[in-house]
């Protein structure tokens, strides 16, 4: 048999199917849930494990620092924030960050840190598009609350695990990719 005859009947090499996911806009809680504990502020720090993270997709966690300002220091550096489930959250870059400061009685936050968007969602609308993916993959069984809360982030890192990409038990461009999201 020819090469070329042979490189005709082989057949084509295996690609992973991602169906793309459809995003959809949530009604979801306006107020912090009481049953999620907020994370606190600690005023130094970054994302443990980050540092390992090398794909320039991770650059925004590797690079991310916890920062405290008033409201009108972020108001002034920053054109766009939004009030989310008791939390203030600031744009950059394609992501969403918490806004720490910017209002003592809306300072809830469960997760501290990057969370990468898409469509100009907000980012409690990034993470309840989120959670519904891998409620219909199998990964998460809780409500669709727009939280990155543990039990999101431990679906998130499960998911991360079982699709070979970094663990970083957060919403990164690689994931959403993954899940079809983005």
């Amino acid at each position: 048999m020819s090469t070329d005859r042979a490189t005709k009947l082989a057949p084509p090499p295996i690609q992973a199917k991602v169906n793309p996911f459809r995003p959809q806009h949530f009604n979801l809680p306006s107020k912090p849930d009481p049953a999620t504990k907020g994370v606190t502020f600690r005023g130094t720090g970054h994302i443990p494990g980050s540092e390992t993270w090398s794909d320039p997709k991770y650059a925004a966690f590797r690079n991310y620092h916890h920062e405290w300002h008033n409201g009108e220091w972020w108001r002034h550096h920053c054109p766009r924030i939004v009030l989310i489930a008791g939390g203030w959250y600031w744009w950059r870059g394609g992501y969403w960050y918490p806004a720490w400061g910017y209002d003592r009685d809306n300072s809830y936050y469960p997760y501290d840190g990057p969370i990468y968007a898409y469509n100009d969602l907000a980012p409690d609308q990034v993470v309840a598009n989120v959670q519904a993916a891998l409620q219909e993959l199998g990964y998460y069984q809780g409500p669709i609350n727009g939280l990155l809360d543990p039990a999101t982030g431990a679906a998130l890192a499960n998911y991360q695990r079982d699709n070979g990409l970094n663990i970083t038990s957060a919403i990164d461009e690689p994931t959403l990719a993954a899940l079809g999201i983005a």
